[in-house]
């Protein structure tokens, strides 16, 4: 049985593996039909995951899983986006300043 984390956000199990690239990836530990990556334990005991593809479709030893970004109910929403010509939270407008150092015409 594998040790699952839990989210931060959804307090719901995943399963931390580790793709092609180095990287890692939370899953949804259940193999799900609909999932887009293909998940399975080496021979160390890594769980390693990769995205299947018609070269490289998924082997007789992986399962298919949905990863846990892509059904995390507790992700936090992005920021509302900005109304033009106003600057993010916390960013300040230093236009003012800077034309107070420069000598007018």
């Amino acid at each position: 049985m594998p040790r699952l984390a839990i989210c931060a956000d959804c307090r719901r199990e995943m399963l931390w593996t580790v793709t092609d690239a180095g990287r890692r990836l939370a899953v949804d530990p259940e193999p799900h039909m609909d999932g887009n990556t293909a998940v399975y334990r080496d021979g160390i005991g890594t769980w390693r995951s990769r995205r299947p593809t018609d070269e490289l479709p998924i082997m007789g030893w992986e399962r298919l899983h949905k990863p846990h970004v892509a059904t995390c109910t507790g992700r936090r929403r992005p920021p509302a986006p900005a109304r033009p010509g106003s600057l993010p939270p916390g960013v300040s407008d230093l236009s003012a300043y800077r034309l107070k150092g420069r000598r007018q015409p």
